[in-house]
């Protein structure tokens, strides 16, 4: 009979908060404020947005807490989601998460990784291979593409750096959960104190100018920038009341999206010592952390940069935030420190923190799907687990969906795929909260959410509304993330029809 191996709790509360606050910063902080100064033309109301977003995962991250603290085990919040729910509904989750949120967003920084290693290998933003079109035909391409040409589909040698950088990293959390932990630290760490040490000498070189009084002159008075399709030009609208609030959820996203994945400690509890109370610390002190470093940056941005900009500006100060070269807030805002060699310097910054946030999301999607296995509701191998004691078949079926997903979509795409989904599922996770107060009143709570019911309401109601949002300003992309849910449906019952069938 073959050994039954179960996970090991070896990591403490210091691993946890680092896997939280790892896993959010990737590089979303350092380019997301140019969508959102377009979108606002507004200081003012761009750090109520990025406040608001920290807010709401704060509030999040407080009600998951109690949850994590029933049910510490393997798997996270797929299991919260199975206990208050049901089966269907939890593998609706668990489909999402390994068809577009984890995979999606491994695949997304990975190739956010590679884009700035192109910063000092020039040839991975070249095309290996892949074809064109041209007066009405298909060409394979071969050298310089023609300008007029419209490509069809291409694989980039940095494409190719993407997927080596996920396999690296499933090949080191193989080894064991130490060894990813340990990776995790030092990465987190590092990253921590350069965006420290980029919000201090931006803060104290932009407060000897007059950038930041410029930008908060008029920090209220919002206004929406935007290509005009008729002209080609970018034009600039005021807006308020109802069209304010639309574009303001709207635009959320990118924020948001720079907060993610902090739920992704849930999916380790296994291996964490004292869960109940540890992942309840760790998801409190890694977003408040993370909350308050991208409020600051932001405000070290603003200190630096002109919030509003030329798109056809000769340098750093006449672009602005809203036309940051290639929409690289953070190198900008650097260059203003550090002179020409801010760009490399950001390049470096970026590649460690997107290296660190992926290795934390990689860790922790395998437990995830280990917990669906025991539910048979996944590949059978992935609930075993290795000699290290690591999900390892989980792990490397991770690796290679997201190494598929680097030569597909783009960035923002997989980004508003996988945030979208994601929001839902949080929506449902939380409300749980509600469910097992009612249905388990006495059920063992070492932690209980703080602010209840004031704060899970809270998230719950903001959550809909940006959802509601997007729905109506950005339909293509969110009815995307509804139809990859939705696709989990027939799996589901036909993968429950293949198991009558199974003989017994």
């Amino acid at each position: 009979m073959a050994e039954q191996r179960e996970f090991k709790r070896s990591l403490g509360l210091i691993d946890a908060t680092s896997l939280v606050a790892g896993s959010m910063i990737g590089s979303g902080i350092f380019l997301v404020s140019a969508d959102m100064s377009r979108d606002l033309g507004s200081a003012g109301w761009l750090l109520v947005a990025w406040l608001l977003s920290g807010v709401i995962t704060l509030a999040a991250a407080l009600s998951y807490g109690e949850l994590a603290g029933m049910m510490p085990d393997a798997g996270g919040q797929y299991i919260y989601i199975r206990r208050a729910w049901g089966k269907l509904p939890a593998f609706l989750y668990g489909w999402t998460v390994f068809a577009v949120v984890q995979t999606g967003v491994i695949a997304a920084v990975a190739v956010a990784f590679a884009k700035y290693a192109g910063e000092f290998f020039p040839l991975l933003d070249k095309a290996m291979f892949g074809w064109y079109s041209q007066n009405g035909k298909t060409f394979p391409i071969d050298g310089i593409v023609p300008a007029d040409a419209k490509m069809i589909w291409q694989a980039t040698y940095g494409q190719l750096v993407a997927v080596g950088l996920i396999i690296f990293l499933t090949f080191i959390n193989s080894r064991g959960v130490k060894s990813g932990a340990f990776v995790q630290k030092i990465f987190t760490s590092a990253k921590l104190l350069a965006l420290l040490g980029l919000i201090v000498l931006g803060l104290i070189v932009g407060l000897k100018g007059n950038v930041f009084a410029n930008n908060f002159h008029d920090a209220w008075s919002a206004s929406r920038t935007f290509k005009d399709s008729a002209s080609g030009q970018f034009v600039s609208q005021p807006i308020t009341g109802v069209m304010l609030l639309l574009v303001f959820g709207m635009t959320m996203i990118n924020s948001l999206f720079s907060s993610d994945a902090w739920n992704n400690v849930t999916f380790i509890a296994g291996e964490i010592r004292e869960p109940q109370k540890n992942i309840p610390r760790s998801l409190m002190l890694g977003t408040f952390i993370v909350t308050i470093l991208y409020l600051l940056a932001n405000v070290a941005y603003l200190a630096l940069l002109p919030l509003k900009g030329d798109p056809h500006g000769a340098d750093v100060l006449s672009r602005g935030m809203q036309f940051a070269e290639a929409g690289r807030v953070g190198t900008a805002a650097a260059t203003m420190i550090f002179g020409s060699v801010a760009s490399a310097m950001m390049a470096v910054l970026i590649m460690i923190s997107t290296f660190g946030c992926n290795n934390g999301i990689v860790l922790s999607g395998a437990r995830l799907y280990y917990a669906m296995a025991k539910d048979e509701l996944f590949f059978r191998k992935a609930a075993s687990l290795n000699e290290h004691s690591v999900p390892s078949f989980g792990l490397w079926i991770q690796c290679v969906w997201a190494g598929l997903l680097c030569f597909s979509g783009t960035y923002s795409d997989l980004v508003t795929y996988a945030t979208f989904a994601n929001l839902l599922f949080y929506i449902m996770t939380i409300a749980g909260v509600f469910i097992l107060r009612k249905r388990e009143p006495d059920a063992p709570r070492p932690y209980k959410a703080l602010g209840y019911p004031v704060l899970p309401a809270f998230y719950i109601l903001s959550a809909t509304a940006i959802c509601v949002t997007l729905v109506v300003m950005d339909t293509r992309n969110s009815g995307a993330g509804l139809i990859i849910v939705a696709i989990g449906l027939p799996v589901y019952y036909l993968q429950q029809r293949l198991r009558r069938k199974k003989p017994v």
